[in-house]
């Protein structure tokens, strides 16, 4: 009969008017979630990976006090960590066009006009800051043991930096680390403010759209908790490999015998 309607039809009515959320709107939009998603792991990611690289010898630097490099770099990790990071994208998106000489440069049109470079290089510059000052940390809490055990194996000073200081610093730093790529991945949310459509960029454009905001935030926010459930089993995985043998040992008493009558 022309009365009857689908399965389909009655869920969506079901979805439009009686349900809280408008989950078929979701469902109907969620390739353009994980399309956001994809840029969200994008900028983390590569913020990361870079950023780490270029860590490794600011955090080699500052922790063997190297002469003037060191009052640099300090410089440097204080003015990324002390502002903001909408602050930092801001300046890189909005702040470098008004100079001429920017916009003069053969940068300009491939990399330091488009928002997605202007937000990656403030992410990588953000998160190298973080992971300068943590890594230092831990390369200074090397156990003198080991720095005395490889003078005495006979290894040079960069040999023993790479065999010893650097592979224990990162297994102390695994904890520290796995706060600073979810804070990297929560920071990512920055992006959507420079008209990038990452994960919150596209809640923001179907709440814009259809003037629903749970449907966009809360696909998003799951979304992210998802990711961020990814994250930390990853790092438990590797912390229980890495530093297993730092956590403390129960040891077994031995019964008491029962005293004879």
């Amino acid at each position: 009969m022309e009365n009857e309607r689908t399965f389909f039809e009655y869920l969506r009515d079901f979805s439009e008017t009686s349900s809280p959320l408008d989950f078929v709107l979701i469902y109907d939009n969620l390739g353009r979630f994980f399309e956001g998603a994809i840029v969200t792991l994008q900028l983390t990611f590569l913020a990361l990976f870079v950023g780490g690289l270029i860590a490794i010898p600011l955090a080699l630097a500052r922790a063997y006090k190297a002469p003037v490099w060191n009052q640099i770099i300090w410089s440097y990790t204080y003015a990324f960590r002390g502002t903001p990071l909408l602050v930092q994208v801001y300046l890189f998106y909005f702040g470098l066009g008004q100079f001429e000489v920017v916009r003069n440069s053969f940068l300009w049109g491939p990399i330091l006009s488009d928002p997605w470079w202007c937000v990656l290089i403030a992410f990588t510059l953000n998160t190298a800051a973080y992971t300068t000052e943590f890594l230092r940390g831990s390369i200074e809490a090397t156990p003198l043991g080991e720095i005395e055990a490889s003078k005495a194996c006979g290894m040079s000073p960069w040999i023993r930096i790479r065999l010893v200081v650097l592979p224990n610093a990162f297994r102390r730093a695994l904890p520290a680390y796995s706060n600073d790529v979810i804070f990297t991945l929560h920071g990512s949310v920055i992006a959507s403010t420079v008209t990038l459509q990452d994960l919150l960029g596209v809640g923001r454009w179907l709440n814009g759209r259809y003037y629903l905001a749970y449907e966009g935030f809360i696909t998003a926010m799951v979304f992210y908790m998802a990711i961020v459930f990814l994250i930390s089993a990853a790092f438990k995985m590797a912390e229980s490999r890495y530093l297993g043998h730092l956590r403390p040992r129960e040891i077994s008493k031995p019964e008491t015998k029962a005293a004879a009558a």
